[in-house]
């Protein structure tokens, strides 16, 4: 008759160690995933139209938070933030203007001065559809430090700094850095633009 095969009790798994490895293993997931949600990345779902046609309703995209710690952001960047005159609100935008600079609109037209530019440059924005261009807009905005003016694509729907004026740096929540809905249109940084000046 074969020997019984013996075992150190320590070794063996017990209901009541099983139970703390798992509350511990959730403890440990759930805070990884809490401090990613808070200072890493957040997931958003796009709701309204003002950053049509680059962005439709039902968008889901990932808001890099971390990169905006290291560098500030750049014209033409896709951000999110929290709307100044509520904080509950969160909208997506384009970045537009830089702090210190001046944003003067005169119809469809866009111009920035800045240092580099005292007399202005004329932004070309090749992501914007000309049918939701209809109306004038005719206005000049100096900005302050910390300060970022900012348009949605959608310039006929879009509440922007059009309306409520400049962004404060301290809402900026941050860049969208991934769209992962619908699938066929996943991609790193969409939307994203740069300028000749």
């Amino acid at each position: 008759m074969p020997d019984p095969v013996m075992q150190n009790s320590s070794s063996l798994d017990t209901p009541k160690s099983s139970k703390k490895g798992l509350v511990a293993y959730t403890i440990v997931a759930l805070g990884l995933a809490l401090f990613i949600r808070f200072f890493i990345a957040a997931p958003y779902v796009v709701s309204g139209a003002s950053m049509e046609p680059g962005f439709d309703d039902w968008n889901y995209l990932i808001v890099d938070r971390l990169s905006y710690n290291l560098t500030e952001p750049k014209r033409g960047d896709v951000i999110v933030f929290d709307l100044p005159q509520n904080e509950s609100r969160a909208l997506i935008k384009r970045v537009i203007g830089l702090p210190g600079e001046t944003v003067r609109l005169s119809g469809q037209t866009v111009t920035i001065l800045n240092a580099a530019h005292p007399e202005g440059f004329t932004l070309d924005e090749p992501y914007l559809d000309p049918e939701n261009l209809t109306g004038n807009n005719f206005s000049e905005t100096a900005l302050e430090k910390d300060e970022y003016f900012v348009l949605g694509d959608n310039r006929h729907v879009s509440a922007d700094s059009r309306i409520w004026g400049s962004l404060p740096r301290s809402e900026i929540v941050g860049r969208v850095f991934m769209r992962l809905y619908p699938l066929d249109e996943i991609g790193i940084l969409p939307g994203a633009s740069s300028y000749a000046e």
